[in-house]
This record gives structure tokens, C-alpha cells and sequence, in this order.
């Protein structure tokens, strides 16, 4: 069986404790290679490496550090197919996901901060009859870069990009539920010409790798994604010892829906922004709150398509949702429909374990579930689940609406769907989310800033946000 290797100081190499941990393929629930379980030693060699290769990398001028990213994107974008199918067996999502979202849209990242960091501009502030100030932007130095399972390869150089970008070098941990194309990254990083030490790609448990990376103190920011109690647990650890944090979070996403919308339009991208990946996305509108005049033809009309959704093993052509990520995620979304049977809740579609034929008897599969009949404030519709589960809820005021979707301790992203222009500043202006998608979702400008509000986050990810996180500025005054 194969087993994965953690990228350190620009090669490969075991673990030191020669400890490994099972990686399961979700589609077919069995084990399909072993990856390094890495402790605190694994993480002070990453650190020495980074420490040693940080004054070559900050040292190089942009266009160099740009010239090698750009040939990292690249990079992937030579390796599309095998990266695609790494993802796709990693995750337990259909390949034509990875082919047309996670993969591209990480060559992306690499290719915008890569080219990005060359219009850079720093301030200056004209003191008049007295000097002038000047503001350089500084790399911070060692950056821990910790991403999710979800969007595995997507998430990791959303991160992994601006800090290299801007001349830090990176210890970054990938989910131990989802390293294989992260593993991959380390031989495209080889191939860019990247100096050894300036990425580090280390696997493991986030209680063993991951909490050393946060607890090192030659390690100046962590930059994390994934569940709001670990956020917790990262701030309360990181803060005392003054590092920059940006943590995004966990979302419960209000999907608003008026009469005077564009029905087709709208019913086609809810069924998208319910269930895409799964519903594994951090911004899938999973309460979806309808005004009463069109919430009946809604329900027919959307229950309807749900069940026509196809739920198949990745490599089928015709799949739209594929395998959750694991058998505990896939036990603990199954609870939650239970849970909204107990709270009143009304199952229209879905809610149940999907068998298919072998070999894929054992893969992680869910039928799409659609409930109704909960009130807005019952735990199913406060707590993030994270799977392919919404509710549906009718509403007859803007101000109710807006009470039930602010309601929640999260605040991510809301999407809203009308055609009145006032009504729809109206309510981005009073949503407490830190994006609002009006007649659209997930429609991403990868210059705008990215993050959330309440429990959602600390920070902001994307853009100058991201290149302004993984810097310091320093003022510089200049007598005339």
C-alpha cells in the first residue's frame, strides 16, 4: 500500500516517529493508502528549513518570486487530469467537480498572487512643509498555513499562495482526511524551482501536527479554515503569544427568496447552492427561507428536482452528489435528520444512507434531504451540519426574514433573490454576513475580500486582505 510522505526542506522524507494513519477513499469506504501521522519533530524540522530558506525567498525581487509561482500554477494545470482524479478519489466527489472547480480554481490562486504582488503599492502620507511617510509592507517570516477537507487542494493555495506571495515561507498542514493532492503539490513545487524549505507540506492529526505548528514560536501567523470550536481553540492558544490570526469558520447560510424573483433562475442555482460538493461548502445556503405567496409552488417544484438528483460514485458521469467525506461525517449528518424529526421537523425527500452496487457498497452516500415544519431558532437550524441538508421555511416580512436569518451565532455569506433594487440594498445593508450574493451564488472575484462575521471568522482572506495579512507594515518618515 502506498504511503504519502511529508515535503520538507524541498524532498521528500518519513516522519521521524515512522507513525502513519489510514486514508480511506469515501466511494468506496475502504482504505487506500497510509499517510504520515507527524508530531512536534516533524514540525521543528519544517521550521529550521523555512527558517534557513527565508532570507533567500524574501530577498528575491517580486518578479523572480512571481516567475516561480507563476510556474507552479502551471505546474498543476500540466498534472489537470491526475490532480482531478486525486482529488475526486480523496473527497468522495464527482470528477467533473474537481475538473471544473477545485482544481482550476487552484491553479487560479497561484496564478493571481503570483501576479498580483507585481501592482502591489504601498502608501505615502505628505506631510506638507515637513517630510513625507512611506509605507513598506514587510513578510512576516514563518506562516502556518492549516486548510480543511472539503475543497481540499482549492482551500490549500487560497492559503499557501498570498503567504508565498508576499515572501514568507510556509509550514502548511493540509486535513489528514483529504492530503493527497497537497502530497502532489510538493513534486510541482520541485519542478517551479522553488527553494527547498520555502513550502512545507506536513500530514497528520490537527492535535498532533496541526497544534504544534500553532503552538511554535518561531511561527508568526496562522492563517486556518475549518470548524468554529478549533477556531476557538487556535485564538485562545495563538493570542497570548501575539500572532496574527485569520480564521474562517464555520456558516449557517440564509438562502432568502421573494416573490418578484426570477423563479427558473433561482430554483436552478438553490438546487446548486443547497447541495454542490455534497453540501460541504462553507457558504451552501442550507436554511432557505421563502415568502409565503410562491413558498407552496417552491416546495413542489424544488422537492421535485431534489429527487431527481443523482447520487452516484465519482467516475459516473451522471453523478451530481457523490460520497460525503467519511463514515463519522457521514453518522453525524444522519443525526441531524433525526434531531429534526424530534424538534417537529418534517422529512419532504432524502434523509437517508444511499447503498450502491459494489464496489462501492461501502462508499458514504446521501440521499439529498430537504425538511420543513422547524421553527428558526430549533437547534437544526442553528447548528452547521455541513452535508447535503436543508430546511425550508415561509416568511411574510422583510423584517421577519431578517430577525430569522440574523438569528444565528454565524455569519458567513447570505444569498437573496428579488428584483426590487431597493429592496436589495436594503437587505444586504442589515444581513450580518460578510458576503451577500443578490440573484447569484458563489459568484467569486478572487480581488474582493473574503471572511465572516460573529462566529464565522477573524479576518479577511482574497485580494490585497490576503497580501496585507501575510505582511507587516512599517512607516517611514523622511524630514525635507
Amino acid at each position: 500500500m502506498e504511503k504519502l510522505q511529508n515535503f520538507i526542506n524541498g524532498e521528500y522524507c518519513d516522519p521521524v516517529k515512522d507513525q502513519y494513519m489510514d486514508n480511506y477513499e469515501p466511494a468506496s469506504g475502504t482504505v487506500y493508502c497510509q499517510i504520515p501521522n507527524s508530531t512536534a519533530e516533524d514540525v521543528e524540522l519544517a521550521v529550521e528549513a523555512a527558517n534557513s530558506a527565508f532570507p533567500v525567498w524574501s530577498g528575491m525581487s517580486v518578479s523572480e518570486r512571481s516567475k516561480i509561482l507563476v510556474k507552479l500554477s502551471e505546474g498543476i494545470e500540466r498534472r489537470m487530469d491526475e490532480f482531478v482524479k486525486a482529488e475526486s478519489r480523496d473527497n468522495g466527489k464527482p470528477l467533473s467537480l474537481a475538473g471544473h472547480v477545485d482544481i482550476p480554481r487552484a491553479v487560479s490562486n497561484f496564478h493571481f498572487f503570483a501576479t498580483a504582488i507585481l501592482h502591489y503599492a504601498s502608501e505615502s502620507h505628505n506631510m506638507e512643509g515637513v517630510g513625507v511617510n512611506y509605507t513598506l509592507r514587510k513578510p512576516i517570516g514563518i506562516v502556518g498555513c492549516i486548510s480543511p477537507w472539503n475543497l481540499p487542494l482549492y482551500l490549500f493555495s487560497w492559503k499557501i499562495a498570498p503567504a508565498l506571495a508576499a515572501g514568507n515561507c510556509v509550514i502548511a498542514k493540509p486535513s489528514e482526511v483529504t492530503p493527497y493532492t497537497a502530497y502532489l503539490l510538493g513534486k510541482v513545487a520541485q519542478e517551479a524551482g522553488m527553494p527547498p524549505g520555502v513550502l512545507n507540506i506536513l500530514h497528520g492529526e490537527g492535535g498532533n501536527a496541526g497544534d504544534a505548528i500553532v503552538k511554535h514560536p518561531r511561527i508568526k501567523a496562522i492563517s486556518f479554515t475549518g470548524g468554529t470550536a478549533t477556531g476557538e481553540y487556535i485564538a485562545r492558544t495563538a493570542a497570548p503569544m501575539f500572532k496574527k490570526l485569520s480564521l474562517e469558520l464555520g456558516g449557517k447560510n440564509p438562502n432568502i427568496i421573494f416573490a418578484d424573483c426570477d423563479f427558473k433562475e433561482m430554483l436552478s442555482t438553490t438546487l446548486r447552492s443547497s447541495f454542490a460538493n455534497q453540501g460541504q461548502i462553507c457558504l451552501c445556503g442550507s436554511r432557505i427561507f421563502v415568502e409565503r405567496p410562491i413558498y407552496e409552488k417552491f416546495k413542489e417544484e424544488f422537492v421535485k428536482r431534489v429527487e431527481n438528483t443523482v447520487v452516484a460514485h465519482p467516475d459516473n458521469p451522471e453523478a451530481k452528489l457523490g460520497a460525503v467525506v467519511s463514515k463519522p461525517h457521514m453518522e453525524k449528518v444522519l443525526s441531524y435528520v433525526e434531531l429534526a424529526k424530534e424538534e417537529g421537523g418534517t422529512v419532504l425527500t432524502g434523509g437517508t444512507r444511499v447503498v450502491l452496487d459494489a464496489p462501492y457498497d461501502q462508499g458514504y452516500y446521501l440521499r439529498p434531504t430537504v425538511i420543513e415544519g422547524l421553527s428558526y431558532d430549533c437547534r437544526t437550524n442553528q447548528e452547521e451540519i455541513f452535508g447535503p441538508v436543508v430546511t425550508i421555511t415561509p416568511f411574510d416580512t422583510e423584517e421577519e426574514v431578517l430577525m430569522m436569518a440574523n438569528s444565528t451565532k454565524y455569519g458567513l455569506s447570505s444569498t437573496l433573490w428579488t428584483s426590487d433594487l431597493k429592496r436589495a440594498h436594503r437587505m444586504a445593508n442589515e444581513l450580518e454576513a460578510g458576503i451577500v450574493w443578490i440573484n447569484a451564488w458563489l459568484v467569486r472575484d478572487l480581488r474582493t475580500p473574503f471572511g465572516g462575521v460573529k462566529a464565522s471568522g477573524v479576518g479577511r482572506e482574497g485580494g490585497w486582505e490576503a497580501l496585507r495579512f501575510f505582511t507587516e507594515p512599517k512607516n517611514v518618515f523622511v524630514k525635507y
